[in-house]
């Protein structure tokens, strides 16, 4: 590591940071990554929904703060890259990989989550056909297997079933549960719930049995084209990380990034390592399942409407 230091001054003119100058680099990080979270602790509750306990709704701060957590880290450790080398691209580097690559090992976590979502509400779809069959009515039905509902879902129906104890009128409570699903098949799901409460009439139990079938298509579909598409990404995960260990054994051979050292030197590594970043993206793209469009898009309520 003290040669892959040494080679630093061709770039930076001055040799590693002094200690004054490290103090206040981390400070400013420290101050910035503050104020970044404070705006995303503001912002992670929207007003008129979670704020109030008229219009429960399931909390979404807790992403934002992981993102701003991993922000403030990838800065912090793209600083402290360039002070112990004394290159400015490798702390570019190491900020967009610390930044980037749990984006690109988590696209299969997330895939496989919202299809477990899907899967939720088809499970969560049969057990509310099952209890309809005896004759209660929707929004009763809704109350019972609110306690039951799957896992993946288990928030949303919580806070479905507690906007229409908040006596909001059971359309407007299925709109909003359909957008804290934020899916097209839950879409299909709500859309057919407000038919039922909007009609009463018979046969709603066998309709959703109906499409809770169509739902396990839907979910066994998705669960082999998700497998599929596991193998390419799991090739780019396999060289990123063969990549990334090249580079980490040659930063400790002086010699090895050498070349590098010189401020065009630094324009090449930056231009490589964004042809790099540029593929990785492009894969990650191709992979991804395009996002239906959907069908019951509700616009912000702040005052719901009592039944």
């Amino acid at each position: 590591m003290g040669q892959f230091r040494a080679s630093g001054p061709a770039c930076s003119g001055g040799g590693p940071m002094s200690l004054p100058v490290l103090l206040a680099l981390m400070s400013g990080l420290l101050v910035g990554g503050g104020l970044l979270l404070v705006v995303v602790a503001w912002r992670g509750t929207p007003v008129g929904h979670s704020a109030t306990p008229s219009s429960p709704r399931p909390a979404r701060g807790s992403r934002r703060e992981r993102r701003a957590g991993r922000a403030v880290l990838a800065l912090a450790g793209g600083a402290l890259t360039w002070v112990l080398s004394g290159w400015p691209a490798a702390g570019l580097i190491v900020t967009l990989a610390a930044w980037g690559l749990p984006v690109l090992f988590a696209t299969s976590r997330r895939a496989a989550a919202a299809i477990d979502r899907v899967e939720g509400v088809e499970d969560w779809v049969r057990r509310l056909s099952d209890v309809l069959i005896v004759g209660i009515g929707l929004g009763q039905a809704i109350l019972v297997t609110a306690p039951s509902a799957p896992a993946p879902i288990a928030e949303e129906v919580a806070a479905l079933a507690a906007r229409i104890s908040a006596r909001w009128s059971t359309e407007d409570a299925l709109r909003a549960f359909a957008d804290d699903i934020g899916d097209a098949d839950a879409d299909l799901v709500a859309a057919a719930l407000i038919l039922a409460q909007r009609r009463k009439g018979p046969g709603v139990a066998a309709a959703l049995t109906a499409l809770a079938d169509a739902l396990a298509e839907e979910v066994a579909m998705r669960r082999r084209v998700e497998a599929e598409r596991a193998k390419p990404r799991a090739t780019a995960r396999a060289v990123t990380l063969i990549t990334l260990g090249v580079v980490a054994v040659g930063a400790l051979n002086g010699s090895y990034l050498q070349p590098y050292a010189t401020p065009l030197g630094q324009l090449v590594l930056v231009g490589v390592t964004g042809v790099f970043v540029a593929a990785l993206a492009w894969m990650r793209t191709m992979t991804l399942t395009s996002t239906r469009r959907r069908l019951l898009v509700s616009s912000p309520r702040t005052v719901p409407a009592s039944s």
